[in-house]
Parts: structure tokens; sequence; C-alpha cells
């Protein structure tokens, strides 16, 4: 089963492309032969990396919608276009599409976050709007979802 956590800091080479810290690479579920992974434009301004294992299973539930229901084409239509299969070379690197980099605002730096079963990849000054400062809410936000 693949768990991904914590967050780290990465930067893109000249080609744009991105090394996976050896943490979330050791997490990657081994696979015979070249290994695939799949990224996605977030729903927010990020990306979002998967295993193809754990993408194939959102693939099911996007791909199994009812073609004849116009929200489910456009949901099928602007998830799916955003997605492109990558492949780790030798020395763990991926590279990332331009449209893509530009989408999430990813320059040289980037912040790779840890989020079960798949790695959001933001720019670090994107990241740091979308984290909760107020421990506060944090706990209210645990209450409500997790205490059900």
């Amino acid at each position: 089963m693949t768990f991904f956590t914590s967050q780290f800091e990465s930067k893109l080479d000249a080609k744009g492309r991105l090394v996976l810290p050896a943490r979330i690479k050791s997490q990657l579920p081994q696979e015979s032969g070249v290994q695939e992974l799949v990224v996605r434009k977030g729903f927010e301004q990020c990306l979002t990396l998967y295993p193809m294992v754990e993408f194939k299973k959102v693939f099911s539930k996007i791909s199994g919608l009812n073609e004849f229901n116009e929200e489910y084409r456009k949901l099928q239509r602007n998830f799916l276009s955003g997605v492109v299969t990558v492949e780790l070379d030798n020395s763990g690197r991926f590279l990332i599409p331009k449209a893509m980099l530009t989408y999430a605002q990813i320059d040289k730096d980037a912040m790779l976050v840890g989020m079960g079963n798949k790695v959001e990849i933001w720019n670090p000054s994107v990241y740091e709007k979308h984290l909760i400062s107020d421990p506060g809410e944090l706990s209210k936000l645990a209450e409500k979802y997790l205490n059900e």
C-alpha cells in the first residue's frame, strides 16, 4: 500500500526535471520494469503525482461516469485533459511538461507534500497560502471530519 506523508523541498533542473526525494521514491509500489507515474493538474494551483496503480483507481471512477450526463462529461474532459504519464529515469527524475509547470507557477523550487496515496507538487510560496496557520482552525476541522 502506498503511504506518502511529510513535505520535502526540491529543485527542478534546467530541463524541468524533478528529482523525487528518496523517502517518496521508497514508498512507490514496486513494479517490474519502468516506473510509471501520472502527473495531473491539481484542484488547487499545484500538480498531483500518482503512482500508476493509484491513478488507475481514480481513472476507474472518472471513466465510469455516465457519458450522457453533461456535468459528468465536463468533469471527465477537464480532469483527464490535465493528465500526463511520466517515467522515472535511473536517477529518480521525471520531466514535468512546461504547461504544467506554468499552471502551478513552479520555476525552480518545488515543495512536495505527501497526501496518503499521492504527492502534491507546489510552488513553495503558493503552498504557504494554503496552510492553516491557526491551530484552533485545524482542531475544528479535525473535530468536524474525524469525529464521525
